[in-house]
């Protein structure tokens, strides 16, 4: 259940409601995310840089590593956050897509073009491009004194 105070909407623990259009605008502006799939049965997480094509979440990863296969095709999970503790406020934005290959040229091509920052030596042979047909944020504010 959520309430509503001057247009914002708060959930049951108090924090605020974020919009697709929120979480899009804080995906935008975040460089690290972790992405959720599943590894021989089990789930698995993993950090990732990312960017955002549009409103789908586009990574980097070497073609044969355990990321490229997992997700090839299948339904994973995407949560990128940030938080200040010294002030209690941060917010947090999951997403729920398909995750696919990039394997047309002329889209690796305007991929590649993407501002993509790649951590690890390995990663930067494979595109995967996740749908966010689900998104989620909430975001908590400094408390009233």
């Amino acid at each position: 259940m959520s309430t509503r105070l001057s247009g914002m909407r708060f959930d049951s623990a108090g924090m605020q409601v974020l919009s697709r259009e929120q979480c899009l605008f804080l995906l935008a502006h975040s460089a690290i995310g972790r992405v959720v799939f599943t590894d021989q049965a089990l789930p698995a997480v993993q950090p990732v840089t990312f960017c955002l094509d549009g409103e789908d979440i586009v990574m980097r990863t070497a073609p044969g590593s355990r990321l490229a296969a997992a997700t090839r095709d299948n339904v994973v999970a995407f949560e990128a956050d940030d938080f200040d503790a010294a002030l209690s406020t941060g917010w947090s934005v999951s997403a729920i897509g398909r995750a696919r290959a990039a394997a047309e040229p002329r889209e690796i091509t305007r991929l590649g073009r993407l501002p993509l920052k790649v951590w690890t030596p390995g990663g930067i042979g494979h595109f995967i491009v996740m749908t966010t047909d689900w998104l989620s944020g909430r975001r908590t504010s400094v408390p009233a004194l």
